[in-house]
């Protein structure tokens, strides 16, 4: 009997301590800081009371797991699921989910995720939603973060881990489609392209040092991708086709945020980044669908009317019935087959398509 349970014992050691060396083995880094829009909020805007940008109902998330809506604009995992798979870690919860719980101890040194669907760099383009998180806000959120880890590892610890973790933003295209129509803005009246686009770089170039003021040396930079071919642009096309103002001055942007990135990295010698370039990689599925196995590029898998554009994705909605066909899962977001292969790329891409390195690259410097 006695021998019995001191084998137990034994193989308990044993795989418990297998188990702890392939888990870190298999996390790459220390944590996933999210920062962004509907891309990548994992479910934040559930906690927002007034927030029209919301995904907490069917038919969202019917690929994911227990085939529940939790708040992410997709049939199944979003680009910040993927990300966090890849360098071993769970996906960074949403700040407003544990913000308010009572025991905060550990809660956030993996990560977390202030992402907002609606939100963008600038403020006033969450207003379009009547709630959500802009990027301001978001930073600011993540300062009070910052401080709590400080207080709970200590200063030298905590510079470290924060040295090693990645800074992931997703943002950009509200701002954009704010401008060009679809969403309810008058900032079309206010300024031109050009003053909109640089003045976008201008505020994430401030926001990008505040990160970096507060511990933050590797950062991902998704681009903005081919917008104006989401299901909403080409709706408002007789034609269907690709609304091309839209798409071009989404191009300027990201121009825009490589040079502020080149910029920075010359000011700030201990930073590292990676910039995907989302909006070349949209064009290809578009333009080469079967390279990727798609089927469908224009219309979105869940929604009604033409396009399945003029109605988002609500419950009286229709739903395709096989996702990896299609590139978009909805109005403006991609499906969770095409939010995969974007993050592989970012992952092990070439430079062609992520600047100046892959993430694998980053992670490991």
């Amino acid at each position: 009997m006695a021998q019995h349970y001191y084998v137990s014992l034994l193989l308990f050691f044993f795989f418990s301590t297998f188990t702890l060396i392939t888990n870190s083995m298999s996390q790459m880094v220390p944590a996933v800081f999210v920062f962004g829009d509907s891309l990548v909020d994992v479910g934040n805007n559930n906690h927002l009371s007034l927030s029209i940008a919301k995904a907490n109902f069917p038919h969202n998330g019917v690929d994911f797991v227990g085939k529940k809506a939790t708040g992410r604009f997709s049939n199944g995992k979003n680009a910040a699921d993927f990300l966090a798979d890849k360098v071993g870690l769970p996906s960074s919860p949403p700040y407003l989910s544990i913000r308010s719980a009572s025991n905060k101890t550990n809660a956030f040194i993996g990560g977390v995720s202030f992402a907002s669907g609606g939100a963008g760099i600038l403020d006033g383009t969450d207003k379009l939603f009547k709630q959500a998180i802009p990027l301001s806000k978001q930073i600011e959120y993540y300062s009070t973060v910052f401080t709590e880890l400080v207080q709970q590892i200590g200063t030298v610890e905590a510079q470290k881990h924060f040295s090693k973790s990645l800074y992931a933003l997703v943002i950009g295209s509200n701002d954009i489609l704010g401008y060009f129509g679809g969403l309810g803005s008058n900032l079309h009246l206010k300024n031109t392209p050009q003053e909109l686009t640089d003045s976008m770089a201008l505020m994430l170039k401030g926001y990008l040092k505040q990160l970096y003021n507060l511990g933050a040396r590797k950062f991902v930079m998704v681009g903005v991708g081919a917008i104006g071919c989401c299901p909403s642009q080409r709706n408002q096309n007789k034609t269907g086709a690709c609304k091309e103002e839209t798409n071009y001055w989404s191009n300027k942007f990201n121009q825009n945020v490589k040079s502020l990135l080149q910029e920075m990295k010359t000011e700030l010698k201990d930073i590292n980044y990676v910039l995907f370039d989302t909006y070349n990689v949209l064009l290809n599925f578009i333009q080469k669908p079967a390279d990727y196995g798609f089927t469908e590029v224009k219309a979105a898998c869940c929604g009604l009317g033409n396009l399945n554009a003029n109605v988002p994705c609500l419950p009286i909605a229709q739903y395709c019935p096989k996702r990896t066909d299609h590139v978009f899962w909805d109005l403006y977001h991609p499906t969770e087959a095409a939010a995969k292969i974007f993050v592989d790329t970012i992952f092990d891409g070439s430079q062609q398509y992520v600047y100046p390195i892959n993430l694998r690259k980053l992670i490991a410097l």
